[in-house]
């Protein structure tokens, strides 16, 4: 418990709370700089070799995907909801306030823990945070929510490995992505495509067309 208070006192001290640009009915606490934060999170917390902050930015297909489950409540309303690779816990956020049964938002890097306690907080919804790999498990759930998680190759194959029986099962898959390289678009079917503005230290533009993908079988 020290430690995820230690994150949170962390957070707060070196993040803003913003409107997220894409999802403006959503508030974050953001970073301004990528790089000065990770340092200044090795620096302080006296870890080396921490993850980078992906929990302190709003990335594209995160925005996308929060875009589409506030538009299309229907999506997860009345549903228990996991937002995988969560970060900020955008994606949860928006699918809590878009009338989810219950929504579960985890990552393997315990600084979303913290973030997404945080940032639910901050929205005024409720929201299960948990630190650890969801992959290979199956937890009933019936919508699953996965945002920029096809930047690798090996993250994208196993990513998939995992959630195309679960879309063949039944269960809604949604994926948003900027048109990273290793997204499987033969496996994809498109529900909508936007422009999102996103931090240019992050990415190659300042609006990247992010898209939001239905995984066969949803």
């Amino acid at each position: 418990m020290t430690a995820i208070l230690d994150r949170a006192a962390f957070i707060r001290s070196h993040t803003r709370l913003m409107a997220v640009p894409h999802a403006p009915e959503i508030v974050l606490h953001l970073a301004d700089e990528a790089t000065a934060l990770w340092q200044k999170t090795e620096d302080e917390l006296g870890e080396i070799g921490l993850p980078p902050p992906f929990w302190a930015f709003a990335w594209a297909g995160g925005q996308a995907l929060a875009r589409y489950v506030l538009d299309h409540p229907e999506t997860v309303a009345g549903r228990r909801v996991l937002d995988v690779a969560t970060g900020s816990g955008l994606v949860a956020i928006a699918a809590a306030k878009s009338g989810a049964a219950a929504v579960t938002a985890i990552d393997i890097d315990a600084f979303c823990e913290a973030a997404v306690r945080l940032n639910a907080e901050a929205n005024g919804v409720v929201i299960t945070a948990e630190t650890g790999d969801a992959i290979g498990r199956d937890a009933g759930f019936d919508v699953i929510l996965a945002g920029d998680v096809c930047y690798e190759r090996s993250m994208t194959e196993t990513m998939m490995a995992w959630l195309q029986p679960l879309a063949k099962a039944g269960r809604t898959v949604l994926i948003g992505d900027p048109g990273r390289t290793y997204l499987p678009r033969q496996h994809l079917d498109k529900r909508a495509e936007y422009m999102v503005p996103v931090t240019r230290e992050l990415e190659d533009l300042e609006i990247k067309k992010t898209a939001v993908w239905a995984l066969a079988g949803a």
